[in-house]
């Protein structure tokens, strides 16, 4: 599995104290550096692989590098279909990278996937998943069902677990057994349900679902539910923000339902803040001055 790494501790540790790393004969004339020889220049004394080791893994194989991430999404299972609902911010640790990121990635005219954690992993591994969806269309004569793509990109992700993928992704669609929603991440864990919210925001949009979540909303409510969950979170998580999509999977497919900023005048509207004005009257004990209207902000 780290068969790269294991090449290297095999290479360097042998150039500690040389300019030269030797090759498999072991002969140590100088040469032009070449990769294909084994022969790769290193400072006199130094030797890399430890760092590789500790950088990389610790005794028991587990990765050190951690990254940090930041999102929101979620996806829940109603009467009429499967509600899909995103952030577009991506940061790259403390830092916005970018706040118009699509992070439903459409694998198919019936099949959605979302991307939470390493924005290249998922949306590689999920674009690599719609290929081997219209490849199993073209093989067997039907569309694959939501269960046997997430099935399929689990078993995928699996053979690369340990090695640094981040991925905590929903497979949404509809088949012919009904609507069917999935959770699969870089581990290869594979989770059936009716309502996942992955991501830093994840806490805050979860308070939301589980309070005015029904199964029997209709289409309007229950965009409005996905769209005010990752409203309420992209204000109290830093990491998710930008732009909130959300997503319909019917019968006859996917429908993109809206694009809206979660900026302050959403704020205020979702909020329920409004204008009213309160009389009030100041003293007149010595000026007699008249009374004046103050603005209240209420919710």
């Amino acid at each position: 599995m780290y068969a790269p790494l294991e090449f290297l501790d095999r290479t360097f540790s042998l150039c500690s104290g040389s300019d030269i790393c030797p090759s498999s004969d072991g002969d140590n004339t100088a040469a032009p550096m070449d990769l294909s020889l084994g022969r790769v220049r290193v400072p006199r004394g130094a030797s890399i692989a430890p760092r590789l080791r500790d950088v990389l893994r610790d005794e028991q194989n587990s990765s050190l590098v951690k990254f940090l991430h930041g999102t929101t999404t979620l996806a829940f299972v109603f009467r009429d279909g499967i509600i899909v609902a995103v952030d577009s911010r991506a940061s790259m640790g403390q830092y916005i990278g970018s706040g118009t990121v699509k992070k439903i990635i459409e694998i198919n005219p019936y099949l959605l996937g979302t991307m939470a954690g390493g924005a290249a992993d998922c949306s590689f591994w999920e674009r690599y998943l719609g290929m081997r969806c219209r490849l199993h269309e073209l093989q067997h004569r039907e569309r694959i069902s939501v269960a046997a793509a997430s099935k399929l990109l689990a078993n995928i992700v699996y053979e690369y677990k340990g090695m640094g993928l981040s991925m905590g992704t929903m497979i949404a669609g509809w088949d012919k057994t009904g609507p069917q929603l999935f959770y699969v991440d870089s581990d290869g864990v594979r989770l059936r349900g009716t309502r996942f919210s992955v991501g830093s925001g994840s806490t805050f949009a979860y308070g939301v679902l589980d309070q005015f979540y029904r199964w029997d909303m209709d289409a309007a409510e229950a965009a409005e539910l996905g769209r005010r969950a990752i409203f309420h979170a992209t204000h109290r998580d830093a990491y998710s923000g930008g732009y909130i999509n959300v997503y319909h999977v019917k019968a006859d497919g996917w429908v993109n339902l809206s694009h809206d900023d979660s900026g302050i005048t959403k704020y205020a509207e979702y909020m329920g803040f409004r204008a009213q004005t309160a009389p009030t009257t100041a003293s007149t004990v010595d000026t007699g001055a008249a009374s004046t209207d103050t603005m209240i902000i209420e919710s």
